[in-house]
């Protein structure tokens, strides 16, 4: 089995970023024939080209950018062990790594960390929007202490626990002919109106799908967004109509759009998510309850947690 030292995957990766034997050489302050003979090197290790050489420059083979996801992981967790070594250094109390999905994340979550910070100034607190998917394997990488989904996360590792619900808006134009129609109207008139939908990848998906065959609603996008903030953003300048949730529709400004009185039962529920077996800190756990006075103080509804 072939395998790669810490040079040639720094090598590798500086080509990579830079896309040049002589920009590599600068990034890591070495010389351009050092940078040449070491991926020469490695290419003749390994048995295949890494790079295909056209007019005097290098481009990535299939292998190569496969390969680069993985380089580009590794130095995602050392870039994380230099950060808890720089707190230890600065003697920071700790560090606390937020997953949150995007709807939360562009305002409840740092709401939350704003109010957080102010009791909590020697806590580090680091936030990353994922996607759910990501959000999962954050937390499963024990690269995220704490989880905050606006789906349900169902793994046997992970412990999910409601936070509170909220609801789901069918949202078109302000002033849009769509909001003339009585409730019994909608469902024909919205089938003939453009629809921003969401990927198929993505757990809203499978939600509007369900949504939609409960009121007789087909499913036929004429646009596909990954997230609720850029389906406002459509709606807002008149592309079409759309299914948000509420925090998303809240964030976005809510004056350009009109809510339609379809599918107002719906609710999202916004869960908690961490490792099973894996206490939480005490300051995650204070953390939390400045999340649900954020939560509670916005007029949503909370789960007790006890």
């Amino acid at each position: 089995m072939q395998s790669l030292n810490l040079r040639q995957i720094e090598v590798f990766r500086a080509i990579m970023i830079t896309g040049s034997i002589n920009g590599a050489a600068q990034l890591l302050f070495v010389s351009q024939p050092a940078v040449s003979r070491m991926l020469s090197h490695t290419e003749a290790r390994i048995g295949f080209r890494l790079f295909e050489r056209v007019k005097g420059r290098l481009y990535p083979s299939p292998e190569a950018r496969s390969l680069f996801n993985d380089v580009e992981s590794v130095y995602r967790d050392i870039q994380r062990v230099n950060t808890t070594l720089h707190n230890l250094v600065q003697q920071r109390q700790g560090v606390l790594r937020i997953a949150s999905s995007p709807s939360l994340g562009h305002q409840l979550v740092p709401d939350a960390i704003g109010a957080f910070r102010q009791c909590n100034e020697n806590i580090l607190v680091s936030l990353e929007c994922l996607r759910h998917r990501l959000l999962r394997d954050r937390l499963l990488d024990q690269h995220a202490d704490l989880g905050i989904s606006l789906f349900p996360i169902d793994h046997p590792n992970l412990c999910a626990v409601p936070l509170s619900y909220i609801r789901v808006m069918v949202v078109c134009p302000a002033n849009h002919p769509l909001t003339r129609l009585p409730a019994k109207e909608l469902p024909a008139a919205l089938a003939e109106t453009p629809f921003i939908g969401y990927s198929s990848d993505t757990p809203f998906y499978s939600f509007m799908m369900k949504a939609f065959e409960r009121v007789g609603l087909p499913y036929r996008p004429s646009i596909d967004v990954d997230s609720p903030h850029h389906a406002c953003a459509l709606v807002k300048n008149g592309t079409g109509f759309s299914v948000v949730d509420e925090i998303s529709f809240r964030a976005s400004g809510a004056e350009r759009m009109a809510v339609l009185p379809i599918l107002a039962e719906e609710r999202l529920t916004i869960s908690l998510v961490h490792l099973r077996h894996e206490p939480l800190a005490q300051f995650a756990q204070v953390f939390i309850d400045h999340l649900r006075k954020v939560l509670d103080s916005s007029g949503f509804h909370l789960f007790n947690m006890d």
